[in-house]
């Protein structure tokens, strides 16, 4: 067997499998997760500790990306490989000095969306466009709709020396993580 190279600094499981690098297989964490009783999960590790890679395994699964799988846990056990919309939020990029740059950003996250599931002109807010597409998301496909937030806490922490500007962030990221709660059945 040729001997995997470490994949340092890689974080798209993806890239990670089809160049051959070392990947310490935790998929059997995601088989309990999707065959547990919760709708909601919540990751909380330290800092450079995988959760990064942790969301781009998800995503892959959840799209059906079965082929990136063999080998590994998960496939000998998951019988029916299915497609979900897959929205992956990632805050971890961005540099929030106030509160209208975390909007323009949310903003372009879901404008991406927007142009594959639509846009609806009534949803003029970020958690209505957020709900809008989630919606519209479960409608076509009829599958529930999977969200995948990397770095939630970011944006706070950008501003978290900023009492002001802290709460204002804090309530556009409590506005917008609104919808996840209320469209459950989606």
């Amino acid at each position: 067997m040729a001997e995997r190279k470490y994949p340092l600094g890689k974080q798209i499981f993806e890239d990670i499998i089809l160049s051959g690098s070392l990947y310490v297989d935790k998929t059997n964490y995601i088989y309990k997760m999707v065959n547990g009783d919760s709708d909601f999960y919540f990751l909380s590790r330290p800092r450079r500790f995988g959760k990064s890679l942790f969301l781009e395994t998800l995503r892959c699964y959840f799209q059906g990306k079965k082929e990136l799988f063999d080998g590994l846990y998960i496939a000998e056990r998951e019988t029916e490989w299915r497609e979900y919309p897959v929205l992956h939020f990632n805050f971890a990029n961005m540099a929030i000095d106030n509160v209208d740059e975390l909007k323009d950003n949310i903003s372009a996250m879901l404008a991406q969306y927007e142009e594959i599931y639509g846009a609806n002109e009534y949803e003029k807010t970020l958690n209505m466009r957020f709900e809008g597409i989630i919606r519209r998301a479960f409608k076509q496909t009829g599958r529930k709709v999977v969200i995948l937030v990397d770095e939630y806490d970011k944006p706070m922490l950008d501003v978290i020396h900023r009492d002001e500007v802290l709460s204002e962030v804090r309530q556009v990221m409590r506005n917008f993580y609104s919808p996840m709660k209320a469209n459950q059945q989606c």
